[in-house]
């Protein structure tokens, strides 16, 4: 069920109000919201600081209410993701709040060299799992770095700390779908971004 725009602001200004809050109290809100937030969804909460990634994390698959799941992984996006420092509450003043909201991944059952055939870039999102690795990769990553379906795949296997080729040696390849949502300037207004119009 994709959610309209209406909802989609909604879902950036409750990140956003989560990490504001965190940052100055160190309280996690407990704002809850009716409707599709009130469905167990999967989501990442994206952070750019001037164009650059500043932090993302997320729940690949529905486990928690949606807006649960939001108010956590944007909390965690801001403070614990490993590739950066936790951000300061001066610095959301520069950053920009996008949060994708996921349809549940379902494994690619293929033949390893026919997996590029069911992935589309602009479309899918892939998850990448061996043992207690896994990676993941959101559907605009893909399109933001010019990849094809074969370096998109191999980019995904090296996030999950795989070999760049190991989706063609037996692994879980999943792939699932993403609704946008952006600030288009920090505390700006909402858009809906449509991935295949970046490309």
């Amino acid at each position: 069920m994709k959610l309209s725009i209406e909802e989609g602001e909604k879902a950036v200004k409750l990140a956003r109000k989560a990490i504001e809050e965190y940052l100055e109290t160190g309280k996690i809100i407990k704002d809850r919201l009716e409707g599709v937030f009130s469905h167990k969804r999967g989501v990442f909460t994206t952070l750019i600081e001037h164009g650059e990634l500043r932090g993302c994390i997320g729940f690949p698959y529905p486990v928690k209410r949606l807006d649960e799941a939001i108010i956590e992984s944007a909390i965690s996006a801001a403070i614990d993701d490993p590739r950066f420092e936790p951000v300061k509450r001066w610095e959301m003043e520069k950053i920009i709040v996008e949060v994708t909201i996921l349809t549940e991944p379902e494994r690619i059952n293929a033949r390893a060299q026919d997996l590029p055939k069911f992935v589309e870039i602009g479309k899918h999102g892939l998850m990448v799992k061996k043992g207690l690795l896994s990676g993941l990769l959101l559907p605009q990553v893909a399109v933001e770095y010019g990849m094809d379906a074969e370096e998109f795949l191999s980019h995904t296997c090296l996030k999950a700390g795989l070999p760049p080729d190991c989706w063609l040696t037996g692994v879980e390849i999943y792939r699932f779908e993403g609704q946008i949502f952006m600030e288009i300037e920090p505390k700006g207004a909402v858009v809906e971004l449509d991935i295949k119009s970046c490309q």
